[in-house]
């Protein structure tokens, strides 16, 4: 917990650093956050390239403004919420918005370390996982994985999404639902062809 916190103070002085024109800092801050701005930009879609060239033009606009970019306490926050705007203007005029269409789209969700340490178990388990949140509506996978792949808080998840709280909450609430039943007829289907077998 105190390192993250120290990374994420790190993280603003090094964003008012890059407001005040040092290159460092925006290196750092591009370094930082590519690779889980290009996982969240895969969402919407599968267009490698348009991914990436919506996080270059994102960080050439920061650049650009950063003279008029205002403090911030949550860099991921900022980033998180104009790639989607960003993307959104891109895919118009390119390609279309889409959202993944299979779990194979679905990045890993936990560390290697504990995948090394509990191997099969833990693969059971993520495929499960996997499955499950492939089938939830777009709408509905975006808000759990905001809220609970990286972090960010209600507030944040609903600015980000373009939403009222409750709308999020709702939607949270309808996924975890959704996921349960999701759950609940596996585990059924699971019990039946056992005691069939």
């Amino acid at each position: 917990m105190e390192k993250k916190i120290r990374i994420e103070k790190d993280i603003i002085e090094c964003w008012n650093l890059l407001r005040a024109g040092d290159r460092k800092s925006f290196a750092h801050i591009y370094s930082f956050y590519a690779d889980d701005l290009f996982t969240y930009g895969s969402y919407f879609s599968q267009d490698r390239d348009l991914v990436k060239d919506a996080i270059q033009e994102l960080f050439i606009d920061i650049w650009r403004m950063r003279e008029n970019l205002s403090a911030t306490t949550s860099v991921k926050f900022y980033l998180f919420r104009s790639l989607r705007r960003k993307l959104h203007v891109l895919t118009e005029t390119r390609t279309s918005f889409s959202t993944f269409d299979s779990e194979a789209d679905l990045p890993e969700v936990i560390s290697h370390e504990e995948e090394f340490m509990n191997r099969e178990t833990q693969d059971g388990r993520l495929k499960q996982l996997h499955r499950l949140l492939s089938q939830l509506p777009p709408r509905q996978f975006e808000a759990i994985r905001l809220c609970y792949f990286d972090n960010f808080d209600l507030k944040e998840t609903a600015s980000i999404m373009q939403m009222n709280e409750q709308s999020v909450r709702n939607l949270i609430q309808r996924s975890i639902r959704h996921l349960r039943q999701l759950f609940t007829t596996i585990v059924s289907l699971f019990l039946f062809f056992y005691k069939t077998l």
